[in-house]
C-alpha cells in the first residue's frame, strides 16, 4: 500500500495548479479555475493561528474565497478553521490498487492517446469539465494520457491518467450520460491499468467523493483500497470584509 505523502504527491504532479507558494507552513494555491483539488491551501507543516491568518489575508488580496484541503491527522487544524466559521465540504477517499489487480482491457472498448480529440472534450464538457481542466492536463508532464472509451462504434467515455514515481493517478473519469450503468466505467480502469503497465508504473490511484456511492462500489470490486482521505473547508470572502 502507498504512503499517504507519496499518493499524494503522485495527485498533486499529475494534477497541478497553476501556481503554488509556500506561506510558512501552508501552500497557497491558484488552480486558475481548475476547481477545488488545485486551488486549495494546504498544511505541510506545523501549524499556528499566525500562519493560518497570513494565508487568510492572501485568499483576500487575490479577491477569493478562503479554501483549504484537510487530510488525515489534522485534526488541530480542522477544529481551528470550524471554530473560525468555515464550512466543510466534499469528503474524499483515496484509493489505490496494484496494477496485477486489475483485469487486461478488451481492446474494442477504447484505446489511450494524446492530445485529447473532439469527441472526448464534448464528453467531459457534458460532465462540467470544460476548458481550465484541460489546461491541467497540458501543463503535466509526461507520461500521461487520455482514454477514449467505446461501447460499439460509440465514443462514451474518457478519462485522464499520468504517472509519477510508479504511482499512475486516473482523473476526470467521465461517461456520458446516456452510456451510464453499462460498464464502460469499469472497462476504462482496465484500458488505464493496461496503459499504465506499458508505462512501468506499479500501481493506480484515485480520488473519489465518499457521496458517489456507485463509484465507491465499482472501485471497490475491483479491489482497490483507501490509503488516505481529505475533506474542504471555505469561507466567502464577503465574511472577512
Amino acid at each position: 500500500m502507498a504512503d499517504p505523502a507519496a499518493l499524494f504527491a503522485a495527485f498533486e504532479t499529475t494534477w497541478p495548479p497553476l501556481t503554488r507558494e509556500a506561506l510558512g507552513p501552508l501552500t497557497y494555491r491558484d488552480g486558475a479555475g481548475g476547481g477545488s483539488r488545485v486551488s486549495a491551501a494546504t498544511l505541510d507543516g506545523t501549524f499556528s493561528p499566525a500562519a493560518l491568518e497570513a494565508v487568510e489575508t492572501r485568499f483576500v488580496a487575490d479577491g477569493r474565497d478562503a479554501l483549504f484541503q484537510i487530510r488525515d491527522s489534522e485534526e488541530a487544524f480542522d477544529a481551528e478553521l470550524e471554530r473560525r466559521g468555515y464550512r466543510m465540504f466534499d469528503p474524499v477517499a483515496c484509493l489505490i490498487a496494484p496494477l496485477d489487480a486489475f483485469p487486461a482491457s478488451d481492446p474494442k472498448t477504447g484505446y489511450a492517446c494524446w492530445p485529447p480529440v473532439a469527441i472526448q472534450q464534448e464528453i467531459w464538457a457534458e460532465g462540467g469539465i470544460g476548458p481550465a481542466r484541460l489546461a491541467i492536463m497540458e501543463r503535466v508532464p509526461s507520461p500521461k494520457c487520455t482514454l477514449l472509451g467505446r461501447l460499439g462504434d460509440t465514443p462514451a467515455g474518457t478519462g485522464f491518467v499520468a504517472i509519477h514515481q510508479g504511482i499512475a493517478a486516473l482523473h476526470a473519469l467521465e461517461t456520458s450520460a446516456a452510456h451510464r450503468r453499462q460498464g464502460l466505467a469499469r472497462a476504462m480502469m482496465a484500458l488505464a491499468a493496461d496503459w499504465a503497465r506499458a508505462q512501468g508504473a506499479n500501481s493506480l490511484a484515485l480520488q473519489v467523493t465518499r457521496a458517489n456511492t456507485g463509484a465507491l462500489a465499482l472501485y471497490s470490486s475491483l479491489g482497490m483500497q483507501q490509503a488516505g482521505q481529505y475533506h474542504y473547508r471555505t469561507k466567502p470572502l464577503s465574511e472577512f470584509q
